[in-house]
């Protein structure tokens, strides 16, 4: 991707956000501006859904692109000497979680919320192939291009197929209160279990930074500045 796409709010250590689907950062202002108390929010739009790409042509997705065009703004953004903060939700966490395999170094802290790295658990390649058709049974054929549609068509089949490195620093994998007994939050005890990374549930369900932006950002602010200053 030669272009990036993001927006900056706020003031504080830097926390970029790569949201989840497609990337589109659609109705989480009032998380972000929550987190903005505290943090310089930098909000990831992989494809620029939201800057007046949505309905230009779009290639199969790629997790290290995501990652690199993360890895990309953090080198822009990032005063000298400086390390950042990161919350990647759903495919955002699954893209979070390439960057800090990949681009470690100014990194303080991860957190990934339910990334859908389904293929971890037993039996995974049928789960994946369930939840892919669950997901595709949302769809509606009127022919308009949507951010979920864009997400069907050429992110959920890529990102769901990728599976994270063991061994990663410096992550937290959070699972929603209100989705015990369902397959993301298993998921992302497996994902913790295979990364080395702690656990811990957040407020709501797969959605709960748009469910409960309040409740969400103060416990991703209390998780974030709990954590040690990252990489010396």
């Amino acid at each position: 991707m030669s272009d990036l796409y993001y927006d900056v709010t706020g003031s504080g250590p830097v926390l970029l956000v790569v949201p989840g689907g497609a990337g589109h950062p659609m109705g989480l202002g009032p998380f972000t501006e929550q987190l903005a108390a505290h943090f310089t929010v930098v909000t990831h739009d992989p494809l620029g859904l939201a800057h007046g790409r949505l309905g230009a042509p779009v290639a199969d997705q790629r997790v290290p692109d995501w990652s690199d065009g993360a890895h990309r703004i953090l080198e822009e953004v990032l005063p000298e000497g400086e390390s950042a903060y990161v919350l990647g939700s759903s495919a955002g966490g699954i893209a979070a979680l390439d960057l800090l395999a990949r681009h470690p170094a100014r990194l303080r802290h991860v957190i990934v919320h339910e990334p859908p790295c389904v293929t971890l658990l037993p039996d995974g390649e049928r789960l994946r192939a369930e939840l892919i058709g669950q997901l595709e049974g949302g769809r509606r054929d009127s022919g308009e291009v949507t951010p979920f549609t864009v997400f069907l068509d050429h992110v959920l089949r890529p990102f769901t197929a990728y599976r994270p490195q063991e061994g990663l620093p410096r992550l937290t994998v959070a699972a929603g209160t209100e989705s015990r007994e369902q397959l993301l939050h298993r998921t992302a005890q497996s994902v913790a279990a295979h990364t080395g990374g702690a656990f811990a549930e957040f407020p709501g369900g797969h959605l709960g930074a748009l469910e409960h932006p309040g409740a969400f950002a103060d416990r991703v602010g209390r998780t974030l500045l709990a954590c040690g200053p990252g990489p010396s």
